[in-house]
């Protein structure tokens, strides 16, 4: 990469960093060369990989280094890159019950150009959102794991009330046919246990946050095939409950007494492959996130079509 580009990403880096920090900006473009140049890592990574080593080494909190210079205004469909400080205006479409101490409100948002995840951090003593209700949200903090966008609310956001309505468009959608294929990562799953994280630990280690126990998770990443086209999904762990018919207590005992987590795996293939589903969600990269599903009995014989499958 040109050193111009690099300059300028260091330079970003440089102006979001805050002075107590004490990243000098020549050691910050020395770091992101290293990254790119020698060790080939993306830019974006390389990113993210100096801010976080500058951030882990001194009190600042990651979700709280804007930048100075304002944020842009966006539609929630506009939000296709991670660590971006935006301000949004939009509806609480849906609120969801934490599964956290450290998260106060978890739900959806919602705008005319579609739908995306929010988080609100209990630590960021902000005021109660109300499902329904409008707002104009200023420095939020986008994410990004496995293709999904989300934002977070910190102590820096602001949130004012609006009395205005919003018809939140649906970005969902749907596919049907087969499940003809159970992807690796499929089953017990551990995530970082890091608050702000929800990436699979591989090997024992978090790829932003090192080696850590971990959170036990289940999943299912498949492939459904109709005959004409694929559709590659992942199935989150209510939906893996339901769709596998095996409770995360459940799979974590049965690993426990195989000494193996993949006979978790294992089990979920046998009570899904080859079944008829027709599932619905938002499409977030190569993945449907499946939001809602039903299996089809009498449609196709399942047997017949995973063998279909194969043969293509």
């Amino acid at each position: 990469m040109s050193s111009p580009d690099l300059q300028q990403e260091a330079e970003d880096i440089h102006d979001q960093l805050p002075e107590s920090v004490g990243a000098s900006l020549d050691d910050i473009q020395e770091r992101l060369t290293t990254l790119v140049d020698e060790y080939r890592v993306p830019l974006d990574e390389a990113r993210r990989s100096v801010m976080s080593t500058y951030l882990s080494d001194s009190d600042v909190d990651r979700d709280e280094v804007s930048s100075e210079n304002g944020n842009p205004q966006v539609d929630l469909e506009e939000i296709d890159e991670a660590e971006q400080w935006v301000d949004i205006t939009a509806k609480v479409a849906d609120l969801w019950e934490p599964r956290s101490d450290s998260i106060a409100q978890v739900g959806l948002l919602g705008d005319e150009t579609g739908t995306i995840k929010f988080t609100k951090w209990a630590k960021s003593d902000l005021p109660e959102l109300t499902e329904g209700q409008v707002y104009r949200l200023g420095n939020v903090v986008t994410d990004e794991y496995q293709g999904q966008y989300s934002v977070k609310l910190n102590r820096t956001t602001t949130i004012e009330q609006l009395d205005q309505e919003i018809e939140v468009g649906d970005n969902s959608t749907e596919a049907e046919g087969a499940l003809v294929d159970i992807q690796s990562g499929s089953g017990l799953i551990k995530r970082c246990p890091q608050e702000d994280c929800t990436r699979v630990l591989q090997n024992g280690r978090c790829s932003e946050h090192g080696e850590g126990e971990g959170n036990f998770d289940l999943r299912i990443k498949g492939v459904i095939d109709n005959g004409d086209t694929v559709q590659e999904v992942i199935f989150d762990q209510d939906a893996t409950e339901q769709v596998a018919d095996i409770t995360l207590a459940e799979a974590q005992e049965m690993a426990m007494d195989a000494l193996d987590t993949s006979v978790v795996a294992d089990a979920v293939r046998d009570a899904t492959l080859g079944r008829y589903y027709r599932v619905q969600g938002p499409e977030m990269g190569r993945y449907l996130l499946v939001d809602e599903f039903e299996q089809i009995t009498d449609m196709h014989d399942p047997e017949q079509i995973l063998i279909t499958a194969r043969s293509m």
